[in-house]
């Protein structure tokens, strides 16, 4: 049988909804905000585990193996979340990725900081730390997809690219914040685990922002007029009869499947890309504290490490602000694109000995990454109708997180093996879904995206 056709925006009747109200830069400001502060949060612990890992005393794949547990949880509980914003809002799971968030990083502090005194032994410290990171795939997972189908629900199809490559960099703007802030953040009653702190502090007045200027919302489905028009009246039980038609009204919108014929493409190239990318920024650290000869110094090694981090996290800022919307690119071309300018970036910086180079490889690598994640969750988003967004998004998440399960420890135990037995892993990953975005993806002119125009 052959592949549905692209959905079509047109709603039955029975599940029309108003027309989506734009997004006002007010709102949109927080919605950047919760996704910013998450990814410089954790592109600076990026920027310090494995200078904190070699304090310790431990093998670096350990260190990227107590992400595991984390990453695992965020593939269980993204769809959850993202299912339970449709019916409860998506600022309530803003609030709640976000309470995650700061607990998780204040909890993964201060067990580090205790490690590195001496007061727990390095096992116990790696234990509890992963223990206490597991509060953020739990509960930091239900912020990104409610943040994503609050977007795409409220934007029109032809700019929905776009859209989400403004929030995916939110990120990008946040990888650069994370490791430039981070060796700032190194202060002597703290040491290397003051960035956790620092960020758990920021999270926390994030909330606030959020509790206090975002407007609570409803789901954007066809239960909305009713919603809406509840408060107006007088009669007491008014309250149950909404409860009732929201709940008829959100049930006749299909469970959406992850073997969902429209979906499939996009989440086994995004799946595969995924691994890649987590391969690579899980063994980027490792790497340059061994080219760099600073293995003995750790607390040397944030400020190098980060700088790298940084300059990638800058050339992803340009792809994502500047090609996609400069070149219209759709999601099929920015992944064609991305994934080839991936491998070139990664194979520069497997053959650097100095930091200019290296920092010159992640920056092309991170650009092609950069193109890569929007293509492919516009191209998800686009695959499926508006009242499908909040599946959609809790799915793209928890593929996203499925892509650390196992990658990073496993790119950081080839790497320890022979270095270019890892690099070589994650440019071939590259290269399989260079090939599939060829072969398997819909043109962007189905879409009707600008590119494809």
């Amino acid at each position: 049988m052959a592949d549905p056709a692209p959905p079509s925006e047109t709603i039955p009747p029975e599940q029309a909804a108003p027309a989506p109200r734009p997004i006002s830069r007010q709102r949109m400001a927080l919605l950047f905000m919760v996704m910013l502060v998450t990814a410089a949060g954790n592109t600076a612990m990026q920027s310090v585990m494995p200078s904190i890992g070699t304090a310790l005393g431990v093998a670096d794949v350990w260190i990227s193996l107590a992400y595991t547990w984390s990453a695992l949880l965020w593939v269980v509980f993204a769809p959850f979340w993202a299912k339970r914003s449709d019916r409860r809002g998506r600022k309530a799971m803003m609030a709640l990725g976000l309470i995650g968030f700061i607990a998780s990083f204040a909890l993964c502090g201060t067990v580090l900081l205790f490690g590195l005194a001496g007061a727990l032994p390095a096992l116990w410290t790696l234990l509890l730390f992963a223990a206490a990171r597991s509060l953020y795939g739990g509960f930091g997972s239900a912020a990104p997809p409610a943040v994503q189908a609050y977007v795409a629900s409220r934007t029109p199809r032809a700019e929905r690219t776009q859209a989400m490559a403004l929030i995916a960099s939110s990120f990008g703007l946040g990888t650069v914040i994370g490791p430039a802030l981070a060796p700032l953040l190194v202060f002597p009653a703290t040491g290397l685990v003051g960035p956790f702190f620092a960020f758990a502090i920021i999270g926390g007045i994030v909330l606030v922002a959020l509790r206090v200027m975002m407007p609570n919302d409803d789901p954007m489905f066809a239960a909305r007029s009713d919603i809406v028009a509840a408060p107006f009246s007088a009669n007491s039980s008014s309250g149950k009869s909404r409860d009732q038609d929201d709940d008829r009204e959100l049930a006749a919108i299909p469970e959406l499947s992850w073997k969902d014929r429209r979906l499939r493409p996009w989440l086994v190239t995004g799946l595969v890309g995924g691994h890649a990318q987590a391969a690579f920024l899980g063994l980027v650290g490792f790497f340059i504290l061994d080219r760099l000869g600073l293995r003995g110094d750790p607390d040397a090694g944030a400020g190098p490490v980060g700088l790298v981090l940084m300059c990638g996290a800058i050339a992803t800022l340009l792809a994502q602000w500047g090609m996609i919307p400069l070149l219209k690119l759709g999601p099929r071309a920015s992944m064609l694109w991305g994934m080839a300018l991936s491998i070139f970036g990664v194979v520069v910086f497997a053959l650097s000995h100095t930091i200019h180079a290296m920092a010159l490889g992640m920056a092309i690598a991170s650009m092609g990454f950069g193109l890569y994640r929007p293509g492919f969750t516009a191209g998800a988003s686009l695959a499926v109708t508006r009242a499908e967004q909040g599946q959609v998004g809790g799915i793209t998440a928890s593929l996203n997180g499925a892509a650390y399960i196992l990658a990073p420890a496993m790119g950081v135990w080839l790497y320890g093996h022979h270095e270019w037995v890892g690099f070589a892993t994650i440019c071939a990953l590259c290269a399989v879904v260079l090939f599939m975005s060829w072969r398997s993806l819909p043109a962007d002119v189905q879409y009707g995206n600008a590119a494809g125009s």
